[in-house]
C-alpha cells in the first residue's frame, strides 16, 4: 500500500453536518490511475493507492481522515481484490451515516493500452508471462461489472493530462455550484470524441479549406474567422445554439450534473469547428461559466502543443 504525497491545498475544517466523501478509483491498468490520484490530491483529496480492501472501512471511520475527502485507488493489483468483495465493501460503506461514496472507472482502448505498456516497458499485472493484450482482455472482462455501476466513467484514450485534470475537477471538485463545461473541436474523419455529451455538426458552413490563402491557417486566425462568419448560415446557427444552451445549462446545474462536454465537428477539425468552439467558449465565459477549451485535431498533421497521455503515458496501473 502506498500513500500519495504532495502539496495538496489547504481545506477548511469539516463541519459536523458535511458528508464524509469517499471516491474509489478503479479501471484498467494503464488507463491513468496514478495521474488521476495525483490530480485529485492537488484538488484537496487525501489520496491512497492500492489499499487492501479489508482496510476500507477502518480508513473512512478514522477521525484523522475526515478533514478532507478521500480518494482510494482499488484495482486488480490490490491484495484480496475481487469485484464481489469490492461491491460488498461499497454496500457497507454506503450504509454508514454521513458517507458519500462514488466510484470512478478509468477506461481506455486496447490499442492505446498496448502502446502505453510498450513505452513504459512494464508488464501487465495479469500477463506476467503472456502477451499484454491477453492481460488487457482478462482485466477488461474481470472489471466489466464495475464499469456498469460506476458513477463516472472516463475514457482516457484521447485525453491529454490537462484534459483529464479538468474532467476530474468538473466531476469531483471539493466545492462546486455549477457544472463545469468543456468545449471540444474535432474532425469527423478521426471519429467522435468519446467523452462528448452534446455534439454539433458544422460541416454545412462554407469550408475555408478550399481557399488556398486560408487553408494553411486555422479557425483561431482572424481571416478564417471572418470567412466563416460571412457565411449567411452562420448567424442564425450560432444564435440558435446559444438560445438552446442558455436555459439548458442552468437545468443541468439544478439536476446536479457536474460536467458537460460540448463537441463541435467539421471535416478536418481545423477551420470551422475550431472557430465555432472558440466563439462558443467565449460566449460561455461571458456568462460566468467555468470553461475548458480543447482543439482535439487541429494539430493532427503534427506539432501538438501540450503534453498528452500518448506523448507521456502514465505508469501502467
Amino acid at each position: 500500500m502506498t500513500a500519495s504525497r504532495g502539496s495538496a491545498p489547504e481545506t477548511s475544517p469539516r463541519r459536523a453536518a458535511d458528508p464524509r466523501r469517499l471516491l474509489l478509483v478503479t479501471g484498467l491498468s494503464g488507463a491513468g490511475h496514478s495521474s488521476a490520484l495525483k490530480a485529485l490530491e492537488d484538488m484537496g483529496y487525501e489520496a491512497v493507492d492500492n489499499l487492501p480492501l479489508f482496510l476500507l472501512g477502518g480508513l473512512i471511520e478514522n477521525p484523522e481522515m475526515l478533514a478532507r475527502p478521500i480518494a482510494i485507488g482499488v484495482d486488480s493489483r490490490t491484495r484480496d481484490f475481487s469485484v464481489e468483495a469490492l461491491e460488498q465493501h461499497m454496500a457497507r460503506l454506503r450504509a454508514l451515516p454521513g458517507v458519500e461514496l462514488r466510484l470512478l472507472y478509468l477506461d481506455c482502448s486496447d490499442d492505446m493500452l498496448q502502446r502505453r505498456f510498450k513505452e513504459t516497458r512494464r508488464r501487465h499485472p495479469l500477463a506476467a508471462d503472456r502477451p499484454v493484450i491477453d492481460g488487457i482482455a482478462q482485466e477488461r472482462a474481470l472489471l466489466a461489472p464495475l464499469r456498469h455501476i460506476a458513477d463516472v466513467a472516463i475514457d482516457t484514450s484521447e485525453l491529454r493530462l490537462g484534459d483529464l485534470k479538468q474532467m476530474l475537477l468538473g466531476h469531483f471538485a471539493v466545492e462546486k455550484t455549477q457544472a463545469a463545461l468543456s468545449v471540444i473541436s474535432f474532425s469527423y474523419r478521426e471519429g467522435l470524441p468519446r467523452e462528448a455529451d452534446l455534439v454539433f455538426d458544422v460541416r454545412f458552413l462554407r469550408n475555408p479549406h478550399y481557399d488556398e490563402t486560408l487553408r494553411p491557417h486555422t479557425g483561431r486566425d482572424a481571416a478564417v474567422a471572418d470567412f466563416i462568419e460571412a457565411d449567411p448560415a452562420f448567424p442564425p446557427f450560432f444564435a440558435s445554439l446559444t438560445a438552446m444552451l442558455g436555459p439548458l445549462l442552468p437545468a443541468y446545474d439544478r439536476e446536479g450534473k457536474s460536467y458537460v462536454t460540448i463537441a463541435i465537428g467539421c471535416t478536418g477539425g481545423r477551420h470551422r469547428s475550431v472557430h465555432l468552439a472558440e466563439r462558443l467558449a467565449a460566449w460561455l465565459k461571458g456568462l460566468g461559466r467555468n470553461v475548458h477549451l480543447r482543439h482535439r485535431d487541429i494539430d493532427i498533421a503534427g506539432n501538438t502543443s501540450s503534453t498528452s497521455f500518448k506523448d507521456n503515458p502514465p505508469a501502467a496501473g
